[in-house]
């Protein structure tokens, strides 16, 4: 099917835009809070392996930081963009404002490939990131994290490049650290276990028994591993999850109606998050095309892929059974769509709000290293879900008392935040 080119900072603005219109919101606040307050594009040299140095693009952006020093992830993709940093650098600002920890929002992202690069290459790499941008970011400015085939190997390599520039130790600098050097217990647990905290409470405000459920969802990495974990944990049954193939470079959908075995499917998985399909086919498992999870028989969809993945003409495939969104993406659905969700009746848990447990836990983190004691994970958790679970409420509260799409309701909340902030800082 023919689709539409979405890009993600357009539609990032045109949320913000919409939202801004409904609550009347002054000009200059629309002028600070729709673009990012700054920009760094990079060039890194790295040596490679076979004595060539090859010169790799990367950007680190800030939206804002009137809430708190700058946070967010860093993406390793090929097909990294500009455009796709600041996006995800303005939603960081509504993510971290939505769920009310003090910190403001910022991305950064490596043109590059780490699948068909050497560890030593990809430290050189990460190294080299850090060099272009050490005297932007640290504790207290810009604190990154792993993000798309970024891993906590690389942040501490980061780390340790920034500790060596200053000369001092900053375990709050980075998060998503490996446990045991500054890393948090629960944090890769986190993001998945967030959107399975709020969809439990969307089941509950709409009178849904869990266990009466069936999911379809789509990725297979960390986010998309751990929310199939506890979803079917708590009993629902999950018939089909879809990703990318790397060694066939296209997606599928892999389903079983009497549902998944998580266990065994994470068993035949890579780094990745790349199912090997043959190992699927043996278990047992019926192969479909990787558009197909969309349109499963179901009551909950959990897109935990990528970006621009349910858009008008995805729509059309969606079943009259999925009474649920869950985002656990960041921008998984276009702004054209959301009409079509609404005349739907459809309950959308937004993007920003659903996937808000991964930065929550990192600050966590922060906290952790700032105190040098860590908690269990346990404890980890339990604040996870009493952090997610009040900012859902606060959410749905606000959408039942004024009518409002969830998505709205979020935003309202999240740019009131932050404007509030720009204004009492004396910004506005």
């Amino acid at each position: 099917m023919e689709q539409k080119n979405y890009n993600p900072y357009v539609s990032a603005q045109s949320q913000f835009d919409s939202v801004a219109d409904m609550i009347g919101l002054e000009q200059a606040a629309r002028d600070l809070l729709r673009q990012p307050s700054r920009e760094f594009h990079v060039t890194i040299p790295v040596k490679m392996d076979d004595g060539t140095t090859k010169i790799f693009n990367g950007y680190r952006i800030h939206h804002n930081d009137a809430r708190g020093p700058a946070k967010g992830g860093i993406r390793f993709h090929p097909e990294e963009t500009a455009d796709t940093v600041r996006a995800l650098s303005m939603w960081m600002t509504w993510k971290c404002a939505v769920v009310d920890i003090p910190l403001g929002g910022g991305k950064g992202g490596i043109i590059c490939d780490p699948r068909t690069m050497s560890l030593g290459e990809q430290e050189r790499l990460c190294r080299g990131y850090i060099r272009q941008l050490s005297k932007v970011m640290g504790p207290v400015i810009d604190v990154p994290a792993p993000d798309v085939m970024s891993n906590a190997q690389h942040m501490l390599w980061m780390l340790d490049e920034y500790e060596t520039i200053t000369g001092g130790h900053y375990p709050g600098g980075i998060t998503g650290k490996p446990v045991g050097m500054g890393g948090s217990l629960g944090r890769t647990e986190a993001t998945g276990y967030g959107v399975i905290y709020t969809l439990r409470e969307a089941l509950r405000v709409n009178n849904i028994d869990i266990k009466s459920t069936t999911a379809s969802i789509q990725g297979f990495g960390n986010v998309a591993e751990y929310a199939a974990r506890l979803y079917t944990e708590l009993g629902g049954k999950l018939i089909a999850i879809s990703c990318w193939d790397n060694d066939n470079k296209k997606a599928y959908t892999y389903r079983c109606l009497d549902g998944i075995d998580v266990d065994r499917v994470a068993s035949i998985k890579d780094k990745f998050g790349t199912i090997n399909k043959q190992k699927a086919l043996d278990m047992g498992l019926e192969l479909l095309d990787g558009s197909e999870w969309i349109a499963q028989d179901v009551d909950i969809l959990l897109p935990c892929a990528l970006e621009n993945q349910i858009t008008p003409e995805t729509l059309e495939k969606v079943s009259d059974t999925v009474k649920i969104i869950c985002e656990g993406a960041n921008g998984p659905t276009t702004p054209d769509s959301d009409d079509i969700i609404k005349a739907k009746n459809i309950y959308l848990v937004p993007d920003f709000l659903c996937n808000a447990g991964g930065v929550t836990c990192s600050y966590f983190e922060q906290v952790q290293c700032n105190m040098n004691y860590f908690w269990p994970k346990e404890e980890v958790f339990e604040k996870l879900d009493f952090k997610m679970t009040t900012a859902f409420h606060a959410v749905h509260n606000l959408a039942q008392e004024k009518n409002l799409y969830m998505r709205d309701a979020a935003y309202m909340i999240a740019i009131d935040r932050v404007a509030n902030a720009c204004k009492l800082r004396g910004w506005l």
